[in-house]
C-alpha cells in the first residue's frame, strides 16, 4: 500500500504531521509532494522542505490519497492538477482519506453523494450525503476526519482499514494511546 499526499501553503500542520507520523509508524509508505516547488508552509508558519516535485508524480504508483485540511484547500481546489489527481483516485475506486477542510474538496465534486462522512463542522454543506458528527467516518474507500483534534483517531482508522485492527492496536500501544 502506497499513500500519496499533496500539500501546499496553508496546510494544517497538526493534521499533516500527526497523520503522516502515525502512518509511517505503522510502516505504511507515504510520499509527500508539493503542489508547487519542493516546500510548503503551513497555516502557522511551519515550513516542510524536501518535498517531492509534482512534475515527477506517477499517480499509478499509489493506492491512497491523503488530504489534510487547513486553508490550503482553497489552493488545492483551484488546481487543475490536484483535481485530476482527486478524480483519478475516485474514478479508480482507490482509497481517499481527507480530514477537516479536506472532505469539502470531495463534497464540491459530488464525491460524497449518498456517502457517510464528516468534516470540520462549519464547512459542512449539503454534499448530498450523510454528515456524522464523529472524529472519523469510513464509507467504503472514503475515510473522513473532523478536525485537528481528531488526528490520532483518524490516522488509526486509516491503519485499521489498510492493515487490521490488531495491527493498529499494536501501534496504539507503542505510543501509549489507550483511547480505544
Amino acid at each position: 500500500m502506497k499513500i500519496l499526499s499533496i500539500i501546499t501553503d496553508g496546510f494544517e500542520e497538526v493534521e499533516f504531521g500527526g497523520t503522516i507520523g502515525i502512518l509511517r509508524r505503522a510502516n505504511l509508505d507515504v510520499d509527500v509532494f508539493a503542489l508547487k516547488g519542493t516546500t510548503a508552509t503551513g497555516r502557522y508558519g511551519v515550513t516542510v522542505s524536501d518535498l517531492k516535485d509534482i512534475s515527477k508524480l506517477n499517480i499509478n504508483n499509489y493506492d491512497m490519497l491523503f488530504i489534510c485540511g487547513g486553508p490550503e484547500y482553497i489552493l488545492l481546489e483551484a488546481s487543475d492538477l490536484f483535481q485530476d489527481v482527486l478524480s483519478h483516485f475516485y474514478n479508480n475506486n482507490k482509497y481517499i482519506a481527507a480530514i477537516c477542510a479536506g472532505p469539502t474538496l470531495l463534497g464540491h465534486r459530488g464525491m460524497l453523494k449518498n456517502k457517510h462522512y464528516t468534516c470540520f463542522s462549519s464547512m459542512n454543506e449539503n454534499f448530498g450525503g450523510f454528515y456524522e458528527d464523529h472524529y472519523y467516518v469510513i464509507d467504503k474507500k472514503i475515510i473522513t476526519g473532523k478536525s485537528a483534534a481528531a488526528v490520532i483517531d483518524f490516522a488509526f482508522a486509516i491503519v485499521e482499514t489498510i492493515k487490521s485492527k490488531e495491527y493498529a492496536n499494536q501501534i496504539r500501544n507503542s505510543i501509549y494511546y489507550f483511547n480505544k
